[in-house]
C-alpha cells in the first residue's frame, strides 16, 4: 500500500443492547483495521437522541486514528465494523447498535453521495463535538475553523461524561 499516513477522527455512537459495550468494542475494533492505529480515544459520554426522541439515550465517543486507507476503503470498512455489530438501518435518527462516521480525515473537504467530509451535522451535535476537544483541543476542522467555539455555540445540549475507564 502506498498511500501516505493519514489521520482521521471517527465518531461512535450506540443505544442498543449493551450501548457501553457496544462502544468499547468498537475502539478495539478501529484499532485492528489493516494499516491503521488507533492514536486516541474519548472518554465515553451519554446524550439524549437527536430528531427521533422516542428512544434511549446514547453512548457517544470519537476516536483518533492513522490510517493508511483512503477515505472511501475506510468508510466501507466502518460499515463492516457496524454489520458485525447487528446495525439495522430502518429510518433516519432510529435507535442502533453501533454507529461510526468518519468525522475528519486530514484536511480534505469532499461531498458526493456516499461521504461528505468533515461531517456535514458534526459542529450541531455537542455529543461530537466535546469528545472530539477532549482528545484534540486544538482541532481545527477543515473549512470550518477551531473546535472551541463550534463546540461553545452547542452549550444548550445535555451531554454527560461517564465516569467509566477504559477497559
Amino acid at each position: 500500500m502506498n498511500n501516505p499516513q493519514c489521520r482521521a477522527y471517527i465518531a461512535l455512537g450506540s443505544n442498543l443492547d449493551n450501548p457501553i459495550n457496544q462502544v468499547q468494542q468498537a475502539f478495539e475494533e478501529l484499532a485492528q483495521l489493516p494499516h491503521t492505529r488507533l492514536i486516541s480515544r474519548s472518554s465515553l459520554y451519554q446524550s439524549e437522541p437527536v430528531g427521533r426522541l422516542d428512544q434511549p439515550d446514547f453512548i457517544n465517543a470519537v476516536a483518533c486514528i492513522e490510517t493508511m486507507l483512503v477515505p472511501r476503503e475506510l468508510l466501507h470498512a466502518l460499515l463492516a465494523i457496524e454489520q458485525r455489530h447487528g446495525r439495522v438501518r430502518e429510518s433516519l435518527n432510529a435507535p442502533r447498535t453501533l454507529d461510526l462516521d468518519i468525522l475528519i480525515y486530514d484536511d480534505l473537504q469532499c461531498a458526493d453521495e456516499d461521504l461528505t467530509l468533515p461531517h456535514p451535522r458534526m459542529i450541531q451535535r455537542s455529543f461530537v463535538l466535546k469528545p472530539l476537544m477532549e482528545i484534540s483541543p486544538e482541532c481545527d476542522i477543515p473549512g470550518l475553523g477551531p473546535i472551541a467555539p463550534l463546540s461553545a455555540a452547542c452549550i444548550d445540549q445535555r451531554l454527560t461524561r461517564l465516569p467509566i475507564p477504559y477497559p
